[in-house]
Order: C-alpha cells, then sequence, then structure tokens
C-alpha cells in the first residue's frame, strides 16, 4: 500500500500542477475532494472513467434515480464531465473524481455521505474502494490478461481490495475467471453481463451543415487511434484513393493532444486534411482530423465503414458495440483482447472483417465501396452484438447489493 500510495502522490502531484497552470481550480478542488454541497442526504458513489462507460451505464443510473436513489457521479476526464451535466438529472450531483489517497477519498466520503460504491469496468481504486462504508458493486468488470498479471505482483492489495467487492458482474467469462483468481469471493460473483450491449445511439445527429459536408458511402471512419495506427491508416487510404478518389477518411485518435504529429504525418503522405479544433472546411480535404473529445458519435454517424483501432498495436482493441449501434461496417486489426468475446462472435458471422496490415485494410475498403454493402455488413454487426440482455434481472441483483 505505501508503494501505491507514494506513486498516485507523484501522480496527482503532476496532474494538479498541471491544472493550476491551466487556471482550472474548480477540477483541482474536485480532485481534493474539496467540492462543497448544496443539498445534504445519503448518496451512492457512481464513478465512470470516460464517455464510453458513461453512456453505457445510463439506463442503470436512469432506474436508480427513479427508486428515488440519490447519486454522486464521478469521472475521470473533462469530456465525460460534460457529457453527464448535459443530461441534467435530477437527484444525481457530477464532479470530477478525487484522487486515491486518503485525504481526498475520505473527504469525499465524508462530505457527501456516501452509502455505497458503484464503478464500472477496470477503474477499481484501492483506497476508494476500501474506505466505502457500504456496499461495493462493480459491473461491466474487465480484467484483461495483461492486467491480471499487473495485479499479481500486488496481490495482497489486490485480495484486500477485492474482499470488499459485494457484488461483481463482469464483461466476460474470461474477466470472470481472473477476478475469481485474484481473490474476488464466490458470494460476489455476478452473472457475466456486458454493459456496453445497451449502448444506443444518442438521438442528436450532427448538424446539418456538418452532415453535408461528408457523403456516409464515400466516408470511412478510423476510431480512436493510437500511436503507430495512423500510419498504416493512412498508407490504405492514399492506396484506396487511387480507385476510389471521393474517399474520405475521418481520423479520431484516442488522445487528441496528439494532432499536431498527426497533422505532420498525414502531410507527409501528401494528402490535405481539415481540423475540427480549428474548425476547418472539411469539404475539399481528403483527410479529417477529429481532435476533440466527446464527439465520437458524431463520427460514427457520418461514416459508413469503421475501423476500430487500438487493435493494430498492442492496445487491445476498442469497442465494437458503437459503431454496430450506428450501423456502421466494422474493420479492425487482430488485437482485439479487450473485447474478445464480442469480436468472436462477429468473426464468426462474417459480421466484421479483421484487416492485418495497410494493404488488407486498403482490400477492405475497396470491397466495401458502396452503401448497400456497408449497410448490409453494419446491420450483420448489430444483430450479432444485440443480446437479449436481462437489465431487468441486473437492476434486481444491484438492488438487492445496495439494500443488503
Amino acid at each position: 500500500m505505501l508503494i501505491y500510495r507514494l506513486l498516485m502522490t507523484i501522480l496527482a502531484a503532476k496532474e494538479l500542477a498541471t491544472r493550476l497552470w491551466a487556471g482550472d481550480r474548480q477540477a483541482v478542488r474536485a480532485r481534493l475532494g474539496l467540492l462543497k454541497l448544496d443539498k445534504r442526504g445519503d448518496r451512492i458513489w457512481l464513478h465512470a472513467a470516460s464517455n464510453g462507460e458513461l453512456a453505457s451505464v445510463r439506463p442503470v443510473i436512469d432506474a436508480l434515480l427513479a427508486q428515488g436513489r440519490r447519486l454522486l457521479i464521478t469521472v475521470n476526464t473533462d469530456s465525460a464531465l460534460e457529457m453527464a451535466a448535459g443530461w441534467e438529472l435530477e437527484g444525481a450531483d457530477i464532479c470530477l473524481a478525487p484522487i486515491d489517497l486518503p485525504g481526498p477519498t475520505r473527504r469525499v466520503l465524508r462530505n457527501w455521505q456516501i452509502t455505497a460504491h458503484v464503478t464500472l469496468e477496470s477503474d477499481l481504486w484501492p483506497i476508494r474502494i476500501l474506505n466505502t462504508p457500504g456496499p461495493v458493486l462493480v459491473l461491466g468488470g474487465r480484467l484483461t490478461a495483461r492486467s491480471a498479471k499487473g495485479w499479481a505482483r500486488l496481490h495482497m492489495l489486490v485480495r484486500r481490495m477485492l474482499a470488499r467487492v459485494t457484488y461483481l458482474s463482469a464483461q466476460d467469462s474470461a474477466s470472470a475467471e481472473r477476478f475469481a483468481q485474484a481473490g474476488l469471493l464466490q458470494a460476489a460473483q455476478g452473472p457475466v453481463f456486458d454493459l456496453k450491449a445497451l449502448y444506443k445511439p444518442p438521438q442528436s445527429r450532427p448538424d446539418a451543415a456538418l452532415e453535408q459536408c461528408f457523403d456516409r458511402a464515400e466516408t470511412w471512419l478510423a476510431a480512436s487511434t493510437h500511436d503507430g495506427e495512423e500510419d498504416i491508416i493512412l498508407a490504405a487510404h492514399t492506396k484506396a484513393l487511387k480507385t476510389r478518389p471521393a474517399l474520405k477518411l475521418i481520423i479520431a485518435p484516442r488522445h487528441p493532444n496528439r494532432a499536431n504529429e498527426i497533422s505532420r504525418l498525414i502531410e507527409s503522405y501528401g494528402l490535405t486534411y481539415a481540423r475540427r479544433s480549428s474548425d476547418d472546411n472539411p469539404v475539399p480535404s481528403q483527410v479529417y482530423l477529429a481532435d476533440t473529445l466527446g464527439e465520437m458519435h458524431l463520427w460514427y454517424a457520418l461514416a459508413g465503414t469503421t475501423f476500430v483501432a487500438g487493435s493494430l498495436t498492442d492496445r487491445g482493441g476498442h469497442t465494437p458495440y458503437e459503431p454496430a449501434a450506428f450501423g456502421s461496417a466494422i474493420l479492425h486489426g487482430p488485437d482485439t483482447s479487450n473485447f474478445l468475446a464480442a469480436y468472436e462472435r462477429l468473426t464468426g458471422a462474417n459480421a466484421a472483417r479483421c484487416t492485418l496490415d495497410a494493404d488488407a485494410l486498403c482490400d477492405a475498403l475497396l470491397t466495401l465501396d458502396t452503401a448497400e454493402k456497408q449497410a448490409k455488413l453494419g446491420q450483420a454487426a448489430q444483430k450479432v452484438l444485440h443480446q437479449d440482455t436481462d437489465l431487468k434481472g441486473l437492476l434486481r441483483d444491484i438492488t438487492t447489493a445496495l439494500d443488503a
């Protein structure tokens, strides 16, 4: 625990200094657990790391609020904070999560009168979990083989933390097995349930002016790209343009602060491009760099084909549920370990295509050259990933665990 606290202190000092330098004192206060309450009363602390997790848990949030429960919703990113605030949820307070150190954590637990904690996927914070006075629930729990190896180095801390978990519903059977091996008590092991299968596209669409700039059948999206992937993606796009000269690529990097680096790479390929952050006109460009946060749903809506990134490098791949929800044809690389079960189902039904390199990616783009072909593959993915999810059963389990 001492090593963990030391590491968290170092990381926190760097983040807080950056935010103070930027003049974001409200965020600093939130991270230190110093925000003041408008109203008193017990609350359940629900934590979602970022936009994807937050969107997936929305049905659970709505159900808990409908039961008359009050929530403190915390997130790790500014874009997720903006998303949650935009929902205008009555009965819920929203802020950035406190740093996982004793002082900030205990201030939040005390000031917000926390009675239980609900967290999502892999965002398990030891000090937070160990100090929560009531039930601790993990929904859509995800533990990759790589993370499990890292946990093994801190096995005593991990076992203490997992011993405090009241209920855990894993995202997939492999994660469920790894949690059990790491020390999750059998009594806390709930059924496998992937919250991301509940994802529904926002009702709001891209504004008309933006939508008119893109022909969906001639637009493909590289979603949540990482370092090393853009080079492969741009090579495929450059080659595909020789056969499909009207083709337009939207690159939405996982970390928009890499935009300048990606811009230089685009220029090295001799491609024309526009940047979302500069409010450039997308029409004359061959590449549109979507270097903003919280707008991925716009790009899914505009693209007939989506390459789900994080899968060409060793990142484990990102969610296929969101592009499928928009009916966008799904392409991906070989590393899909983060959503292995979902991609296995897609592969088994020929509802997505795996592309190993730039040539294979180009070939897929040339094959999916009409709106009809794209829609057929996109609809197949929708059908495969639509689960007969027992949301009522999950909510029943959550209610039982919270009231125990």
